[in-house]
């Protein structure tokens, strides 16, 4: 094993010791009372199977039969999601056929930050992950089940989903990919017609032509974002079938996974000898893996705060720093959009994920001595699934890569450490995305351009008041705030005055997109300015600094000069009334922050330490 790997495992268990004591206790106790319709009075258990057929009325009433959960996001405004419509009938025939019985036990919101990005609805985003928790927490709540089955895959849905499933974490349970759609227009072409529309060279109708043509199909948009980290996550987490995360939907292969995945389920219950609980396969060394994944392959910033909650949920307490050493250790393998021209589909054709895991762990970046869905070791996950005369089979992946420009080796990557980097200064801590970056954009010192709203920097750019060298500040985004938006809709703008010869960073206690990187950006900083951080006495003209290679993020500015500046008050209640959002206001009161998983289901835990 790497070192850098072992030490950075072992000072998360060293840390974590407590919290994770706690947890196992916690699911110890629940899977103590045994199967949970055991305990239900008959009165309880009848409205359970009420809707049930005979034959799986009488396998709930014997208790020797399992009862899979199911819980979905299914939704079909969302290409990603849609296909789960018919998971739940694949699911229920394959279950019965192996004698059990599996029952829909609800349904979680799914939004899209792809429609509400730069709109009021994006300001719920984040803490729709936490609704999302609790949400699988209510369907989980009847205490009719032996396992559950999983099925989500965009931005915050699966993350919640994880948290969820983890308050349950002595139920076996299985996560459901859906795929991502076939290839459409070239990422870079795409990327070339939204600048374009920023600067008024394309028309609106351009603009929505090349995205009908890039969104164009039922599935998982292809570039490398949240929604395809997400699946790449899970399955190196060992919570996939291999190589089950990107074949795409509406295929023969992707229904026998489903299939596959549901049977699997009911193998690991505790109704046999073959018991494998969620809170046992989600441990420091399987979040470590998920890590070491992320970063190999350039992947979403917003996981430096979902891995965060979901390793919390499970008794862990890592920080950004763990990121950090980990992306000096781990080198960069994928060239996927917007780390590069290719999209998912093309990582998939090159080796996908046997390859990645295959490369990994040959160099030691991985720990192989972990628990999965389908045993202990991730030696499985070297290989890839296939259709032998309509029977589902795995074979071993490929050795080598089909396409080195889309997915290098350890021995020759696109870059000796990952795609990450963690920003330290007067202005607090920040992460910046630097797989994408372009030569000489690592390092950049300029004046400050203060926002308090990502709308008020497109009248700027529209009036030319940004064509300069600077550091654009946009503050007062944070969780706290008004609940922590993406801001993916600065980076055409931003994208344009680099092009045009201008040195621009942006800093930001907000989001940016899973799929950012080509403009510098720290983001996610913390303190946030709405808590008292440094960013809310940024005054336009300030000298601010930014270096990704000496983990600088500086304000050059005397602490004599500071002492003398007021806090910049906040306004933003235009960002807390409309669009649901002024329900969300006890909620976004108690957001952690960032670098603690800016989330709202561990609270308690975070005081106490």
């Amino acid at each position: 094993m790497n070192s850098v790997i072992l030490e950075v495992t072992e000072r998360i268990i060293e840390r974590s010791k407590a919290t994770r004591a706690q947890y196992l206790a916690k699911i110890d106790t629940a899977r103590g009372q045994g199967p949970h319709r055991g305990v239900l009075s008959c009165g309880n258990l009848a409205h359970g199977f009420a809707a049930c057929n005979a034959d799986d009325k009488a396998s709930l009433r014997s208790m020797t039969k399992a009862n899979i959960a199911i819980v979905s996001s299914y939704n079909d405004m969302l290409s990603a999601h849609q296909p789960y419509e018919s998971y739940p009938a694949i699911i229920k025939q394959a279950v019965h056929e192996v004698g059990s019985v599996a029952q829909f036990a609800g349904g979680v919101p799914a939004m899209c930050d792809g429609v509400t990005q730069g709109n009021p609805g994006m300001d719920l985003s984040l803490m729709s992950r936490d609704v999302i928790a609790m949400s699988t927490a209510v369907a989980l709540s009847h205490n009719m089940f032996d396992g559950a089955l999983m099925l989500g895959i965009c931005d915050k849905i699966v993350p919640g989903l994880l948290l969820g499933a983890l308050s349950f974490g002595h139920l076996p349970t299985v996560f459901v990919p859906a795929g991502p759609m076939p290839s459409g227009i070239p990422n870079k072409e795409k990327a070339r017609v939204r600048q374009a529309y920023a600067e008024g060279k394309a028309t609106r109708e351009e603009l929505l032509e090349a995205e009908a043509k890039s969104y164009h199909s039922a599935g998982t948009c292809t570039f490398y974002g949240t929604a395809n980290s997400n699946q790449l996550v899970v399955e190196v987490m060992g919570l996939h079938l291999p190589g089950s995360s990107f074949v795409n939907p509406g295929t023969a292969l992707r229904d026998e996974l489903t299939k596959a995945a549901a049977i699997q389920a009911t193998r690991l219950t505790d109704l046999g000898d073959s018991y494998m609980p969620i809170g046992h396969i989600v441990d420091a060394k399987s979040i470590v893996n998920g890590l070491v994944a992320l970063i190999a392959t350039g992947g979403s910033t917003n996981h430096t705060m979902h891995l965060v909650a979901v390793a919390r949920a499970a008794g862990y307490l890592i920080n950004w720093d763990d990121f950090s050493d980990l992306s000096n250790a781990v080198p960069l393998l994928t060239r996927i959009y917007p780390n590069g021209s290719a999209d998912i589909n093309h990582f998939s054709a090159a080796g996908g994920m046997a390859l990645l895991f295959k490369e990994l762990l040959e160099a030691g970046l991985l720990h192989n001595d972990v628990n999965t869905i389908c045993g202990h070791g991730l030696e499985r996950y070297t290989q890839e699934p296939v259709l032998a005369e309509g029977k589902l089979q795995w074979r071993d992946g490929p050795k080598t890569s089909i396409d080195t420009s889309v997915f290098a080796s350890v021995k020759a990557p696109f870059k000796p450490d990952g795609g990450l980097a963690v920003l330290k200064g007067n202005l607090g801590r920040a992460v910046i995305k630097t797989s994408a970056l372009r030569e000489g954009k690592t390092h950049l010192r300029g004046p400050a351009v203060v926002f308090e709203d990502q709308f008020e920097l497109d009248k700027a750019f529209k009036a030319g008041e940004l064509d300069r060298d600077c550091i654009v500040v946009v503050r007062f985004q944070g969780p706290k705030a008004i609940g922590m938006p993406e801001l993916h809709r600065l980076t055409p703008p931003l994208g344009v005055l680099q092009d045009r010869g201008y040195q621009v960073a942006l800093v930001t206690d907000g989001r940016m997109s899973g799929a950012s990187g080509k403009v510098p950006a720290a983001i996610h900083v913390t303190p946030e300015a709405y808590e008292g951080g440094l960013l809310a006495k940024v005054m336009n003209g300030d000298i601010i600094e930014l270096n990704a290679e000496t983990g600088q993020l500086k304000l050059h500015v005397s602490d004599e000069e500071l002492a003398k500046r007021p806090i910049k008050a906040a306004n933003i209640e235009h960002h807390l009334q409309g669009m649901g959002r002024e329900m969300f206001a006890g909620m976004r009161s108690c957001l952690t922050g960032a670098e603690e998983g800016a989330c709202s289901l561990f609270v308690r835990q975070v005081q106490n330490l």
